[in-house]
């Protein structure tokens, strides 16, 4: 399992993930999951990769190896992200109807998804999430972020923080609480994380990071924000029960 997000607004775009792709008592394994195809002064392009670790690798070498043979069709020669989206999700269908009757013979889930965000000179920034049947969607000015992978524990902090008039920075730091959030309660999830961080209309990513397992910050980050959950919670007033004369004999359970 893995987790990564994207997050649009009129700044800019932040996307993150993690690279944990297995956990257990005797074997973690790690493999990058967010990838920048971007070529300087034309276009950016950030791919992230959730599902069968063989499907999405196969994805992720199909584009490159298109890049270095210059086929007619690759991420350098599409006009515009849409077109970009829809030919990630032929890459996708194609790899996984290609694998998909020997996994499922031994009941192997075969299905990936994508994010991918970034601009194309021309056009306005745009986020994507590409489903493992090829079809996508859009990010807009009303849900501003996608996530795929372990999504549930890490959506709350987005839904009550993330504005379309959010700065960049506020946004990345959003986007990797919302990482730490999935990782302290899926171990599924895990480091190093990745982050990139995108400005509107610059099309080059200047600003990447990569926080590894005991990082200085992420711990930092980590113990300030548990620690303000908890004086929030310790701030919240007392319940106000009902007084027990109060209640009707209809509250009253008779066997």
């Amino acid at each position: 399992m893995t987790y990564c997000l994207g997050i649009i607004n009129r700044f800019g775009i932040v996307m993150g993930a993690d690279s944990r792709t297995n956990a257990g008592v005797d074997y973690i394994s790690a493999y990058r999951k967010l990838f920048d195809f971007s070529l300087a002064g034309e276009r950016a392009i950030v791919i992230c990769s959730s599902g069968n670790l063989s499907i999405t690798q196969g994805v992720i070498t199909q584009l490159k190896r298109d890049l270095h043979h210059g086929e007619p069709r690759n991420l350098y020669n599409l006009p515009s992200m849409y077109d970009i989206a829809h030919y990630i999700g032929e890459k996708s269908r194609e790899i996984q109807d290609s694998d998909r009757p020997w996994l499922e013979r031994n009941n192997i889930d075969y299905q990936c998804s994508f994010l991918l965000g970034g601009q194309v000179q021309g056009e306005n920034a745009q986020l994507y999430l590409i489903y493992p049947q090829g079809n996508f969607i859009q990010a807009t000015k009303e849900t501003p972020f996608l996530q795929i992978g372990e999504t549930k524990y890490g959506k709350p902090i987005l839904d009550r923080t993330i504005k379309y008039d959010t700065p960049l920075d506020a946004m990345a730091k959003c986007a990797l609480l919302s990482i730490d959030s999935t990782m302290k309660s899926n171990i599924s999830v895990g480091p190093p994380i990745n982050l990139i961080m995108y400005e509107m209309d610059t099309l080059v990513v200047r600003h990447k990071l990569e926080l590894r397992l005991g990082d200085p910050y992420l711990a930092k980050m980590r113990k300030l924000w548990e620690d303000h959950v908890r004086s929030a919670f310790d701030a919240m007033p007392n319940l106000e029960w009902e007084p027990e004369e109060s209640q009707s004999n209809d509250d009253i359970l008779i066997d």
